[in-house]
């Protein structure tokens, strides 16, 4: 069976990838998720080769006005009083290592409270925060001695054993004894993802949201949204945070921001806490004008009337056929998602997380269907995920599925 890495690639259009051989696949999970427009959308191309041929790099202080102009479109769509921002970083790693420092230096608290199975970057911060340990193993700084996690709101394999007639938002009773009992008393910040995407797709229900807002407001905690993988249109929204009414203070971003894959990140903030000094944190090639310009136009595109409206479409579409497909195989405990942000959970005939049938879906789809997915790592790594760019057609989701279902049906 082909593997993956043996292939070669050439070209990128579209949603498709084309091998030395002229082979073509489709990616049905936007690269790594970044590629919001696919992987050459004409306007963002030109935009960048023109910008590539006229200057590619300043100094920060320089490129100011450009990206003031990025983070004032970015604004025009942020919720609960977001009114300034932040464009030094060209990771959501660091894009979330900057929301950390905003927190921790206003309130003058240190600990960070992050969620079991979530992801937050790369860094050795990044990887600290983030709510599964095997990325820290070897590397002993890359355990933060002030962050502390507490239970995901995974409504499927609920921690408490609740059902959601009697769950009583058990996890938010978690957070708030966590806060109690297992910190300093000196929390700055919770941060969420508002879907989960590499501990499994997981999406809290709307009262988790409501609850942790809460508690934030009561103990004067920053509530960061880290929407790296949410944010510019995938869930058919600007910003998830304004699909779930999370009211997050601080909004992070990056993948998507860039379009067709140009690194580039941002964070959003209400003005209250615009409190770091530039040399707090800046890095060489943030706010370079290759990224920004990607991010320019990627915001153009995506702000053209009825964009969102037609990801939102596509995205039911995309998830009548994935409940179709639950209904049909056994081996999909269930299908959730929301816009073109979607996962299928695989188990066993005993409902337990079934990596390796996981794995072999994946692998199968990619060397017999030309099909690109990805799977959950964090979490229990028994979740495929369905993300195409915002860009796919209509036919091309039906394609996905046809595949995804060839696949399913091999291996059943």
């Amino acid at each position: 069976m082909q593997t993956l890495t043996e292939n070669r690639f050439r070209y990128g259009r579209g949603i498709k990838l084309i091998d030395d051989t002229g082979t073509e696949y489709i990616d049905g999970v936007s690269g790594t998720f970044n590629l919001s427009l696919g992987y050459n959308h004409p306007y963002v191309v030109e935009k960048v080769q023109e910008q590539v041929g006229n200057l590619t790099h300043m100094s920060s202080t320089f490129t100011e006005p450009y990206v003031d102009e990025v983070l004032s479109h970015l604004l025009e769509y942020a919720p609960n009083g977001i009114d300034a921002g932040w464009m030094r970083d060209i990771t959501g790693s660091t894009a979330n290592e900057c929301a950390t420092k905003i927190a921790q230096k206003y309130t003058g608290d240190t600990d960070i409270v992050s969620l079991f199975y979530s992801h937050h970057g790369q860094t050795q911060f990044a990887t600290g925060i983030s709510g599964n340990a095997f990325r820290r193993k070897g590397f002993p700084n890359s355990s933060v001695p002030n962050s502390l996690h507490v239970p995901a709101p995974y409504c499927y394999r609920c921690p408490f054993d609740a059902k959601p007639s009697n769950c009583g938002m058990k996890c938010v009773e978690a957070l708030a004894d966590q806060l109690e009992y297992g910190g300093s008393g000196s929390t700055a910040c919770m941060i969420i993802e508002p879907i989960l995407g590499n501990g499994g797709n997981i999406i809290p229900p709307p009262e988790y949201f409501k609850g942790i807002r809460q508690l934030c407001d009561e103990q004067n905690i920053i509530l960061i949204a880290d929407e790296v993988q949410t944010g510019i249109g995938r869930t058919g929204y600007m910003f998830a945070s304004t699909l779930f009414d999370i009211k997050p203070d601080i909004i992070t971003l990056a993948k998507g921001l860039g379009g067709i894959g140009v690194p580039v990140a941002a964070v959003l903030m209400q003005s209250r806490l615009n409190v770091l000094e530039k040399h707090e944190h800046s890095f060489t090639s943030g706010s370079n004008l290759i990224s920004v310009t990607a991010a320019k136009s990627t915001l153009e595109v995506v702000s053209e009337p009825g964009f969102m409206e037609e990801v939102q479409r596509k995205g039911k579409l995309l998830g009548d056929l994935l409940l179709n497909l639950e209904e049909k195989y056994n081996c999909i405990g269930e299908a959730r998602g929301v816009g073109l942000m979607w996962g299928l959970e695989i188990v066993d005939e005993y409902n337990a997380p079934d990596t390796n049938k996981m794995n072999a879906i994946i692998n199968f789809a990619f060397a017999d269907q030309q099909l690109i997915l990805r799977g959950s790592r964090y979490g229990f790594g028994n979740v495929v995920k369905v993300r195409p760019s915002l860009t796919v057609t209509d036919e091309e989701i039906v394609e996905i599925i046809r595949r995804l279902d060839l696949v399913l049906s091999s291996l059943d």
